[in-house]
């Protein structure tokens, strides 16, 4: 593998987004498990004791005096009407419970991300030779890891748990409806608890070896990282258009304001520096256009076709070309000096500045 092709660069924000979008995410279906069962074991436990007695007392009632009852398929289909009601709202609060618990973890996961592409059919799932080749793969082996686990808990909990409650007195003595319903609602607990420990040990597990992966198989190139700058920043020969674009268009715009400027300072031959001044409406002077070498000449050979004042002074001229900036106003280390200038143009060039009023307007 070429230097080009090794991964040993982090992903890029952008990386790690597009391969969110396409559902690229650590996560681990186990944990959505536990938060169930998490869910199921709190409503159970602050409200459950009741109900389980509750039930204890209604199935205890129905058998104990079935003798004494009329059977007929009505009574029958009324009994069963009842029980399945009656089942269905113990069990509704914890279903409820239990599922916003799972959807809110798996989002969590995702980072409530929205992964569209992630539900796209992929035809390549199809190929069983790609087919065997997941099977076989790390991730394959992890996956049968972790099954593996989850089966030996769920069955080794079963297992211990029923040999736990087997030798409970209520299996060898007759209890009373509300000893039932506390032996359901104590054996549901420790089943649960445990259920969720184990469960949960292995969730995080595997999550974090899902986050190694994950983030291991996001991993860059160090030319896919200069591709992606690229990409972001744009073809080198468009930004170089652009600029010169952008450089004629700023010409352009300095050029045809250069006939409404009060004076072109120059170097006299280097440097042209067109400025505007209005009172009351500027609070300083304005570069108006700026220019160096041949752009300077054409500062100045329109500045001569519309008779603009030009003065030569040759520190002025370098200081307003390195430190003026087109369209906003002169340093205010300049001001002195620039007002000595307009001032001794304003004296010598009365007739332009009555001109120039009408120009201004008419622009």
């Amino acid at each position: 593998m070429s230097d080009k092709d090794t991964k040993t660069e982090q992903a890029t924000e952008k990386h790690l987004e597009e391969a969110r979008s396409k559902g690229q995410i650590a996560k681990a279906p186990e944990l959505q498990v536990v938060a169930g069962l998490l869910a199921t074991f709190a409503v159970i436990l602050f409200a459950g004791k009741n109900t389980a007695i509750r039930v204890a007392e209604m199935w205890a009632g129905m058998f104990g005096h079935l003798h004494e009852l009329e059977v007929s398929s009505e009574r029958i289909g009324d009994w069963t009407k009842i029980s399945m009601l009656t089942m269905l709202s113990l069990a509704l609060p914890v279903l409820i419970t239990s599922a916003l618990a799972s959807v809110l973890v798996g989002l969590l996961q995702t980072r409530f991300a929205l992964t569209p592409k992630a539900l796209e059919v992929k035809w390549s799932r199809l190929d069983p030779v790609q087919g065997m080749q997941r099977i076989f793969s790390k991730e394959g082996a992890m996956r049968l890891l972790v099954d593996s686990l989850k089966l030996g808990i769920v069955g080794g909990l079963l297992y211990s748990g029923m040999r736990q409650i087997i030798n409970d007195p209520i299996f060898s003595s007759a209890v009373q409806a509300h000893q039932l319903g506390a032996f359901i609602y104590d054996t549901t607990l420790l089943l649960l608890f445990r259920f969720s420990l184990a469960l949960g040990g292995v969730a995080a597990i595997n999550y974090l070896y899902q986050h190694f992966k994950t983030n291991k198989d996001l991993m860059m190139s160090k030319q896919e990282v200069k591709d992606e700058a690229k990409s972001a920043e744009g073809d080198p020969l468009i930004r170089a258009l652009r600029r010169q674009m952008a450089r004629r268009m700023l010409q352009k715009q300095m050029l045809a304001a250069i006939p409404t400027a009060d004076v072109i300072i120059t170097n006299p031959t280097h440097f042209a520096i067109a400025l505007k001044y209005e009172r009351g409406v500027d609070q300083a002077p304005i570069v108006l256009a700026k220019g160096e070498n041949a752009f300077a000449k054409r500062i100045k050979a329109i500045a001569a076709a519309h008779e603009v004042p030009v003065v030569e002074n040759k520190p002025v001229a370098r200081m307003l070309f390195k430190f003026g900036k087109v369209g906003e106003t002169i340093p205010a280390q300049l001001y002195h000096i620039v007002a000595e200038i307009l001032g001794f143009v304003y004296r010598t060039h009365r007739y332009y500045f009555h001109e120039l009023k009408q120009r201004r307007l008419a622009a």
